[in-house]
């Protein structure tokens, strides 16, 4: 049973910093797209940020390219996002997720990659 559970959301204020960590169990990581997404009340649910081992290039949402990271430990079979120069508008509450397909080559774990498999979400607002 694949399980993800998100944690390190909070409130900061505009300019802050915050890493988000997700714990995964129960899932295989190779050839596998892992993201974080993230909604907003009223709005739809959006990717911020997709990785998956042994590709080069992670996915970003034009809204937070040089202001997020995505990485992950393979060992400890942990996501994390890294969010830096916050703004209001990234409140949200964010998702950790995982795909069950399998992909090859340099694939770009993007909003249409079939994520299958989410954690319960964690809490992010800022404040201005």
């Amino acid at each position: 049973q694949v399980q993800l559970v998100e944690s390190g959301g909070g409130s900061v204020q505009a300019g802050g910093s915050l890493r988000l960590s997700c714990v995964v169990s129960g899932y295989n990581f190779a050839n596998s797209c892992m993201g974080w997404f993230r909604q907003a009340p009223g709005k739809e649910r959006e990717e911020v940020a997709g990785i998956a081992r042994g590709f080069e290039d992670p996915y970003y949402a034009d809204s937070v390219k040089g202001r997020f990271t995505i990485s992950q430990d393979n060992a400890q079979k942990q996501l994390f996002l890294q969010m830096n120069t916050l703004e209001p508008e990234d409140t949200a509450m964010y998702y950790c997720a995982a795909t069950r397909k399998k992909y090859y080559g340099n694939y770009v774990c993007g909003p249409n990659s079939g994520f299958a498999y989410w954690g319960q979400g964690t809490q992010v607002t800022v404040s201005s």
